[in-house]
C-alpha cells in the first residue's frame, strides 16, 4: 500500500530537564545530542487528534532541547507503514516515532506477516495519551440509544441488508471496537475501512456511511453541533465533555470497555542514556498546562507511562487482542 507523507516544522529547542526518571551518564556522542533536526514519524494521516497532540508535544520538546523537530506522516496498513519506517531507522535519537497502540498489540494478530518485529525492532519510550471510543450515527437514522442501534442492526441483518459501518482502516480502533461489540451484541455488519480517521469522519458527517465507533477525541464538536448523534462511549466512565451520553457498559453490556492509547518509540538499539533523556522530555511536555488543556478539550488524558510498565502493557494487550481477533475472524492475508 502506498503511503502519503506530510511534514511540518514545529520550532526550536534549551537541554532537557530531569523529570520523573533518573539520569544516566552520557557518552561523548550523546553529550552533543541533539545537534541536528529530529524527525518524528507519525503512522497516521495528518489532522487527526493524535497527530495534533504529537505535534504539540514535539513543539515542547523543540523548545526544551533547542533543536528543530519535524513530523513526517507515514500512514497505511493500520500503522504498519509508519512502524516499519521507525524500525528501519538508525537508533541515534534523530528518528523517533508515534504509533497507535493497536499497531503493536492488534496488528500481530490481524496481519499474516508484518514488516517489523513488535518485540525486537523498537525501544518503547512512553505511552503518551489515552482516549475513549464513541458509538455515533448520522442524525438521519431514527435511533437514539445503544439498545435501538442493536435492534436496528439486527433487523437489517434479518432482511439480508446488514448495516455498513466506517472505520479509519483495518485494525484501527474503530474497526476493533465495532467488531468486538457486534460479536457481543449478536448482529452482522459490513466494514467500510478508510485510509485514516480524517476522511472517515468526513463521510460520516456527510451521511455517506451512517454508523461507526470513533475516537471521542476531536469528535465532540460534531456531536454538539448535531452533525452526529452519540449513543454510547466504550470507556469506564462517561466523558466529562458529554456527561449525558451513557457508557456502553451502562447500556446493557457490563464490562465493555476499549480505550485507545498512543506510544512513542525509537528504533531498537537506542542508547539508554538517550532513551532516559527523551523520556524526561515527554514527561515534561505532558505537564505543560496548555498540553493538558488541549488534551482535555479533545477528551484525551495524558499518561506518561515509561519503563518496564510499557512493555508489560503492550504484551498484556497483545495477548488479549489475539483472542478477540480470532473470535471476530479479523485476520488478513
Amino acid at each position: 500500500m502506498s503511503s502519503q507523507r506530510s511534514s511540518h516544522f514545529v520550532g526550536f529547542l534549551f537541554v532537557g530537564m530531569a523529570f520523573g526518571c533518573s539520569a544516566l551518564p552520557l557518552g561523548a556522542a550523546e553529550q552533543s545530542y541533539p545537534n541536528r533536526l529530529i524527525k518524528i514519524i507519525y503512522s497516521e494521516v495528518a489532522g487527526g487528534p493524535s497527530d495534533i497532540i504529537t505535534r504539540a508535544i514535539a513543539g515542547k520538546m523543540s523548545i526544551s532541547l533547542k533543536q528543530s523537530t519535524v513530523i513526517e506522516n507515514r500512514p497505511g496498513a493500520g500503522g504498519n507503514v509508519g512502524a516499519e519506517a521507525i524500525a528501519r531507522a538508525r537508533p541515534d535519537g534523530y528518528t523517533l516515532g508515534v504509533v497507535l497502540g493497536t499497531t503493536l498489540t492488534v496488528n500481530p494478530s490481524v496481519y499474516k506477516k508484518l514488516p517489523f518485529d513488535p518485540d525486537n525492532d523498537f525501544r518503547p519510550l512512553s505511552i503518551i495519551t489515552t482516549s475513549g471510543n464513541m458509538l455515533v450515527v448520522h442524525p438521519s437514522v431514527p435511533i437514539n440509544s445503544v439498545a435501538e442501534f442493536v435492534a436496528y442492526a439486527k433487523a437489517a441483518a434479518a432482511r439480508k441488508e446488514p448495516i455498513a459501518y466506517a472505520s479509519g482502516g483495518v485494525g484501527t480502533p474503530g474497526h476493533l471496537v465495532m467488531e468486538n461489540f457486534r460479536v457481543r451484541a449478536g448482529f452482522e455488519a459490513i466494514h467500510v475501512p478508510y485510509r485514516g480517521n480524517a476522511p472517515m469522519v468526513v463521510d460520516l458527517v456527510a451521511g455517506q456511511v451512517k454508523f461507526g465507533f470513533v475516537t471521542s477525541a476531536g469528535m465532540m464538536d460534531h456531536v454538539q453541533a448535531g452533525r452526529l448523534k452519540a449513543l454510547g462511549v466504550a470507556r469506564a466512565s462517561r466523558s466529562p465533555l458529554a456527561p449525558e451520553v451513557p457508557t456502553i457498559a451502562e447500556s446493557g453490556y457490563p464490562g465493555f470497555r476499549v480505550e485507545n492509547y498512543t506510544v512513542m518509540l525509537a528504533p531498537a538499539g537506542l542508547p539508554e542514556p538517550l532513551a532516559a533523556l527523551l523520556q524526561r522530555e515527554v514527561l515534561a511536555a505532558l505537564k505543560h498546562a496548555d498540553i493538558i488543556e488541549r488534551l482535555r478539550a479533545m477528551d484525551s488524558t495524558p499518561v506518561g507511562m515509561i519503563g518496564p510498565e510499557v512493555q508489560a502493557r503492550l504484551k498484556a494487550d497483545r495477548d488479549a487482542w489475539s483472542k478477540a481477533v480470532a473470535t471476530a475472524n479479523m485476520r488478513l492475508d
